[in-house]
């Protein structure tokens, strides 16, 4: 049975990406006691998915170490993964969280050691890799990742009753399969909630134009990042869905359902340095040989980014076209993608063949109004408004606004400094 020992001097912060761990670490780094809440099976959201940032190249995992080492050694600090908040009541200073863990089937015991996954044979879509068309398929015992935390293995739901769990909770030596652990549902008290649910890829099967859902060789640019990944499905290899084969002439879409009155109405910021970035893929799989052309609107590089483009400009194997992609069809002979549209400096009508066509899609912010459990303020975009009628609840990260990592982290440490002020009050007040 799982406790949390809290008050209303506690702070609730809901999601564990990289903006509700920075949140959760700032705020128990002053001495506070904070309850994180993941519905996934381990935290650090998508930054996790993410072979490399922008614009250093560099990759995600040095900063996922350290900030799981300081999640495990501050013991103001409790993690609920696999949990989702169903219910929040009262006021800044006295609310009533309620929050419903799923169950596991594994427990404590685990040691990451795999027999489980090597003893299931039931396979399904790896959510990790979002999908990315069944190209590698994840067992029914699993471990999300190889940095999971906590490293602790998964049993899917839909085993349960079949041989398979059997042969999981048989190959275990440590006892860690629990297949009657049952669902959990407990309340406690916190001052503040800060509300860090990230984002989600806005979901090309709503562009019909580009034929996501028709065609094998388009695919999104998160799927892209995880394919480039030695880790991901493909070991790290270009390819196509559709065959298997090198994938050395890419085209990649910008703005693909963002800017659009029939889609996402904002600029999410972060898809033409991902796209700039995502060009290196191409070429260190391929050398000269690989070849992206970017079709865009206009190129949102400032600050900092505007060397990283320029260097990426000087790059003689990038194209840059100034046009939105009007469609896409198919060649049937060798499944490659045909772009149709109007290049809007020369105004010349194109119909460009690809390899693979990857499709920049925007930030979609993962805040439902209205199932949201206390009244809060929502602008026209869906993301959270720092109002006053929010009371004690302040958004971190992307539930806030359309951001990259650093700023994600940035406006994070602010809203657990909000929260911190809030239970501070409270204490003053009872002292």
């Amino acid at each position: 049975m799982t406790e949390v020992v809290a008050t209303n001097q506690t702070i609730l912060v809901v999601g564990g990406g990289i903006s509700g761990m920075t949140a959760a670490l700032e705020a128990a780094e002053t001495g506070k006691q904070v309850v994180l809440v993941e519905k996934r099976p381990f935290v650090g959201g998508r930054v996790t998915q993410l072979y490399k940032y922008f614009p250093k190249l560099c990759f995600p995992t040095c900063g996922l170490e350290i900030n799981q080492r300081r999640a495990k050694m501050n013991p103001n600090l409790t993690i609920l993964t696999m949990a989702e908040v169903t219910g929040l009541e009262g006021e800044a200073g006295n609310y009533t969280a309620t929050v419903k863990i799923s169950p596991r089937y594994v427990n404590e015991n685990c040691t990451g050691c795999g027999d489980c996954e090597r003893a299931v044979e039931a396979e399904f879509d790896d959510e990790f890799n979002y999908g990315l068309r069944s190209m590698k398929r994840r067992k029914g015992a699993y471990l999300p990742h190889k940095m999971a935390h906590p490293q602790r293995f998964v049993i899917d739901p839909a085993i349960l009753g079949t041989p398979d769990a059997e042969k999981a909770k048989s190959a275990c030596k440590y006892n860690a399969i629990d297949l009657e652990m049952p669902p959990e549902e407990i309340r406690f008290n916190a001052g503040a909630v800060i509300w860090a649910t990230g984002w989600q890829p806005y979901d090309a099967n709503k562009i019909q134009p580009y034929g996501y859902d028709r065609f094998a060789n388009v695919i999104t640019n998160v799927e892209f990042e995880r394919m480039a990944d030695p880790q991901g499905p493909t070991g790290g290899r270009i390819v196509r869905p559709s065959d298997g084969n090198e994938a050395k002439n890419v085209a990649f879409i910008q703005c693909a359902g963002s800017r659009d009155q029939n889609h996402l109405l904002h600029c999410s910021r972060i898809c033409c340095m991902a796209t700039l970035k995502q060009t290196h893929f191409v070429q260190d799989a391929y050398g000269d040989a690989g070849k992206s052309t970017i079709y865009y609107i206009d190129i949102r590089a400032i600050d900092r980014f505007e060397e990283f483009y320029a260097q990426v400009q000087a790059n003689p194997n990038v194209s840059f076209i100034k046009s939105k992609v009007a469609s896409i069809v198919e060649n049937r002979e060798n499944q490659n993608p045909i772009l149709h549209g109007v290049d809007t400096e020369g105004y010349n009508r194109y119909a460009n063949e690809y390899d693979l066509v990857v499709l920049a899609v925007g930030m979609e912010p993962s805040v439902d109004k209205a199932s949201f459990p206390v009244p809060i303020v929502v602008n026209e975009e869906g993301f959270i408004e720092p109002a006053p009628e929010n009371g004690g609840v302040f958004a971190a990260g992307c539930a806030s606004d359309a951001l990259d990592v650093n700023r994600a982290a940035q406006q994070a440490t602010g809203a657990a400094l909000r929260a911190v002020q809030v239970v501070n009050r409270v204490a003053g007040m009872e002292g």
